[in-house]
């Protein structure tokens, strides 16, 4: 059948196709700017018609209408990265978290997370019938390949992003037609002691580095600070609009990259209409899958790595908290510790660990002597390379416990040194 007659054929409302997700399903539903706000809204709005059926996501832009409490009884949230439109329902029994690491979840579908149906979001077709998963790739292409049912959304307002992102018209359902502009996450402030982050990163990057960073106000700090380096590189698990300035600025270009030469790569996007518009048909960009983007070998191919990371708490022995405070999940580990071991495993890599030295408006010190009782270690102490919070840079690997509580002491706010350095003779000294 030609495509475009079966383009026609697959058109439904989301009505008709949430008809195809059965009781005790499971259901994979694309993340961040991807997610499918029509189809999450008609599953809240139907929800008593649903009984045991799981839903499978990682962070979701948007108001998670089926995450509510009146819809806790009908859907159970499956999920290794919450975020804050979920955090609740997992707090509150109704959604369970699994730890895993984010490039493992395309090998697990199916697997370890069954997978009945798959809901993503797609742009229209080109002229040769294939889609773009957009602003998506991640777990959202497994997802298609390995469900019973393949839902799509088909948004004529979402980028098209080349790559590992293409769709074939025959490899979908059910085609939901909607027209809004993807989800938008707008620029954190900056304010001095991000200022102050920026300049420290910044100073451990060279000329040609390829790097990794986020989303929020450090990794734009970082960025920003950026502006006099010349031919940068971006191999990353997700980028913004920071790294769009630069590249209008002629600071990345990607020319010296080892691997995929000229290109950003990245397996989602997530920012505001610049980044959307900047990606739209770019050949610049390339998204893949997250079980290729984030595979530490694959990263590691990349020479002079620089992989820039946040987390909640290091305590004095370097052991990195980046999800969870204490026993409550506030995240999840992502690609955090792939990249920390690709970098460390590429020619002239390094990682850095880059926070605020204090939180709670000051009340509280992120340096510790020990982690929170119950948190989750994300990076362990041996893969530990920098810390670096507005006081200045830790470099920890290959330190003892000494010479690292030394460093990250001197490094942490002067307010709480002093008990810092009382906690290590405690914690630390056995006589």
């Amino acid at each position: 059948m030609d495509w475009k007659q079966e383009y026609k054929n697959k058109l439904t409302t989301a009505e008709e196709a949430i008809k195809h997700i059965k009781d005790g399903d499971t259901v994979v539903m694309s993340e961040c700017a991807g997610v499918p706000r029509k189809v999450i809204k008609t599953l809240a709005a139907h929800h008593a018609d649903y009984h045991n059926v799981k839903i499978y996501h990682m962070l979701t832009l948007g108001d998670g209408e089926c995450f509510a409490p009146e819809c806790y009884e009908n859907f159970c949230h499956l999920t290794n990265f919450v975020g804050a439109n979920s955090r609740q329902a997992v707090w509150s029994g109704a959604g369970q978290f699994f730890p895993a690491y984010f490039k493992d979840v395309p090998g697990m579908l199916g697997k370890e997370i069954p997978c009945d149906v798959a809901v993503v979001t797609v742009t229209e077709p080109g002229p040769d019938g294939y889609c773009s998963l957009s602003l998506s790739c991640d777990y959202a292409m497994a997802a298609a390949k390995k469900a019973r049912i393949v839902i799509a959304e088909m948004n004529d307002q979402l980028p098209f992003v080349s790559g590992g992102t293409l769709l074939h018209i025959s490899e979908i359902d059910h085609i939901v037609p909607v027209n809004y502009p993807p989800m938008e996450l707008q620029p954190a402030k900056i304010g001095p002691v991000e200022e102050a982050i920026g300049r420290n990163c910044a100073s451990l990057i060279n000329d040609g580095d390829t790097l990794q960073l986020g989303i929020g106000a450090i990794p734009d700090a970082v960025l920003a600070e950026l502006k006099g380096k010349k031919h940068l590189g971006i191999h990353t698990e997700m980028f913004s609009d920071g790294v769009v300035d630069l590249v209008e600025a002629g600071v990345i270009d990607g020319e010296q990259k080892t691997l995929h030469r000229g290109k950003l790569v990245a397996t989602f996007l997530m920012g505001t209409k610049k980044l959307y518009d900047f990606v739209d048909h770019n050949p610049m960009v390339a998204l893949h899958p997250v079980d290729y983007v984030n595979d530490p070998y694959v990263i590691a191919k990349n020479d002079n790595m620089v992989a820039i990371n946040s987390c909640i708490e290091v305590d004095l022995q370097g052991q990195v908290a980046s999800e969870s405070m204490g026993t409550k999940q506030f995240s999840g580990t992502g690609g955090q510790v792939d990249y920390v071991r690709g970098a460390a495993m590429s020619k002239g890599g390094r990682s850095i660990m880059a926070m605020p030295s204090t939180a709670a408006k000051g009340k509280v010190s992120r340096i510790v002597a020990t982690l929170t009782p119950g948190a989750a270690v994300t990076t362990s102490r041996n893969d530990i390379d920098y810390v670096i919070t507005e006081y200045g840079i830790a470099h920890l690997k290959g330190k003892t416990i000494a010479q690292r509580s030394e460093a990250l002491i001197a490094i942490a706010h002067p307010d709480f040194r002093e008990q810092l350095r009382a906690d290590f003779e405690k914690y630390y000294i056995h006589k």
